[in-house]
Formats: C-alpha cells, sequence, structure tokens
C-alpha cells in the first residue's frame, strides 16, 4: 500500500506539471518505476496505459479552458502516432541489462534540455497563430517526439512543447493545450505497438491504476494553473527531478558508493531550486516592467491624438 501511494503521487505531481508546461507525466512516471525496479518496456507500457485516462482528462479540461488548437492537434498528432507505435515495437523488441540505463541516460538528456531551454526562456513564446505552422515541420516533429515518447516512457511533452514554443512563437496556452490533447494519440498507439509486442506481460493493473488516480486528480487543476504559473520556473523544477532521479539510476548502475549519490543528488537539487528561484524573479520583473509601460504607452497615444490638427480631446 505504501508503494502504490508513491505512484499515486508520481501521477498527481506528474500531471500536474504535464498540464501546467506541456510536459513531465510520462518521464516523472517512468522515472518512479524505473527506480523501483520495473523494466523499461513494462514501465512505458503501465505508463501509456495511465496516460490514456489521464490524456483524455487533460485534453478535455484544456479544452474547457480554451486552450486548444484542433487542427494543430491533428497535425501533430497523428504523425506523433505513427513515430509512438514504431517506437513501442522497437523497445518491446530489445531485452537486456543495458535498457535501463540507457533508458535512464535518454532521460537524463531531457532533463538537461528542458532546464536549458527554461533559462533561455523558451517556455515564454510570442504570439503567433498556430495555422501558421507547416506540415514540413510538424510531421517530423511529431514522428521524432512519438517515437522517443514510446522508447523512453516520456518525451513527447518535453520534444513538442518546447519545440513549438521556440520554433513557431505560438501562444503558450495553445502549444500546451494542444500538446497535451493531442497526446492522447500518441498515447494510444504506444499502448498498441507494445500490446503487439509483449502483451500484457509485466503489466501490473495496480501500477497502471495508481498513476491513474493521481493524474486525473491533477488534470483540471493543472488546466488552470496555466494561467497562473510561471512556465519557466516550472520546467526547472521538472528538469532537476528528472536529473537527480535519472542520475541515482545511473550511479548504481556505475557501482557509485551511497553517500556520494546523496551528495550528487543534493547539489543537484539544491542547484535546482536556485535557479527556479531566479527564473521566477526574472520573469515576475519582466511582467512588472511590462505592466509599467502600457500605462505610459496609452499616455504617448492620447496626447498624439489631441496634438494632431483637427481632433481635440473631449
Amino acid at each position: 500500500m505504501p508503494q502504490l501511494l508513491v505512484f499515486v503521487l508520481a501521477g498527481l505531481f506528474g500531471q500536474l506539471v504535464d498540464g501546467a508546461l506541456g510536459m513531465g507525466f510520462g518521464v516523472t512516471s517512468s522515472t518512479v518505476l524505473l527506480s523501483n525496479g520495473v523494466s523499461p518496456a513494462s514501465s512505458s507500457a503501465t505508463v501509456h496505459l495511465a496516460k490514456i485516462g489521464t490524456a483524455l482528462s487533460s485534453g478535455a479540461s484544456h479544452w474547457r479552458f480554451g486552450n486548444v488548437s484542433w487542427p494543430l492537434v491533428v497535425r501533430i498528432g497523428v504523425p506523433g502516432a505513427v513515430g509512438a507505435f514504431l517506437g513501442a515495437t522497437v523497445l518491446s523488441s530489445f531485452t537486456g541489462d543495458w535498457l535501463t540505463p540507457a533508458v535512464a541516460m535518454v532521460l537524463f538528456g531531457l532533463g538537461a534540455v528542458v532546464i536549458a531551454r527554461s533559462l533561455r526562456g523558451d517556455m515564454r513564446g510570442d504570439t503567433r497563430h498556430p495555422s501558421t505552422l507547416r506540415r514540413r515541420f510538424l510531421a517530423p516533429l511529431g514522428l521524432g517526439g512519438g517515437f522517443l515518447d514510446a522508447v523512453g516512457g516520456g518525451g513527447w511533452g518535453p520534444v513538442a512543447t518546447p519545440t513549438l514554443l521556440t520554433a513557431g512563437r505560438v501562444e503558450p496556452r495553445l502549444v500546451i493545450g494542444s500538446v497535451s490533447a493531442s497526446e492522447l494519440l500518441v498515447t494510444l498507439a504506444a499502448s498498441a505497438g507494445f500490446f503487439v509486442g509483449i502483451g500484457g506481460e509485466g503489466i501490473e493493473a495496480s501500477l497502471v491504476l495508481a498513476l491513474l488516480a493521481g493524474g486525473v486528480i491533477a488534470a483540471p487543476l493543472a488546466a488552470w494553473l496555466v494561467h497562473h504559473s510561471d512556465g519557466s520556473a516550472l520546467g526547472v523544477v521538472v528538469g532537476t527531478l528528472l536529473l537527480g532521479s535519472n542520475a541515482r539510476l545511473l550511479m548504481i548502475e556505475l557501482g557509485t558508493s551511497g553517500p556520494v549519490r546523496f551528495l550528487v543528488i543534493l547539489a543537484l537539487a539544491g542547484a535546482g531550486a536556485a535557479l527556479a528561484r531566479r527564473t521566477a524573479r526574472e520573469s515576475r520583473a519582466a511582467r512588472e516592467i511590462a505592466a509599467a509601460a502600457e500605462p505610459a504607452e496609452s499616455g504617448a497615444g492620447a496626447n498624439a491624438l489631441a496634438t494632431t490638427p483637427g481632433i481635440r480631446r473631449q
């Protein structure tokens, strides 16, 4: 029972971050499962079965808050589903002790990417309509993101969300909501691929239900938080979690002693907390500057009208 509670909390925290940031549920849940001795294929299959429910709940919640562009969902979700099915069948065909550290390295790398892009401010983005994004950009992005999602147990959000914000310059809430909604297509395809590859072997219904319970509880709250939270700070938090958890797995594989592992993870946690605080302060300062500039711009516009020939103040 205590172990199931850990998985419920992992699903809740992962979906809370995922819904607010467009990433986090898969990589967070996979890391917890791998840390508890679940094989990579079974871990990814378990996470994707749970994500069917969480993605459906998250997509519906984002739709209710007006955060979804359905054309973007289709254009990125369909190639994502193809990539996810291929990734699931590839992962199912491989066995060996090297898989756990290999997947941990993928997740560690994703954590580093999320932190780097958060610090660069990629989570803020500019405003641009999703229809301006071209298929030749969205199709490879969806295919690669879906493949990595199935192989790593998570990766759809960490690949799709920052890339769309950086290259597409689409409004953040539409990116996060659309990526979350399209994840249902990716998850269904990956689950089908795992059933073809491994059937139900190694999948425990109790773990699926525990992750699902936590995720469904968090989904509506996360969709609301997307309007009120700083995406860059959240990105640093989830990236730090991925670095620490997967660094632990890699150090265990290398035979690193317990005290050294503890110090490394403690250092990563401290650095992540400091970066998250700094990022939140910078974002708050930028918002305050922008808010202060608005009245000045409005005043300048009114003065221009007043001094224009033929226009008087009413």
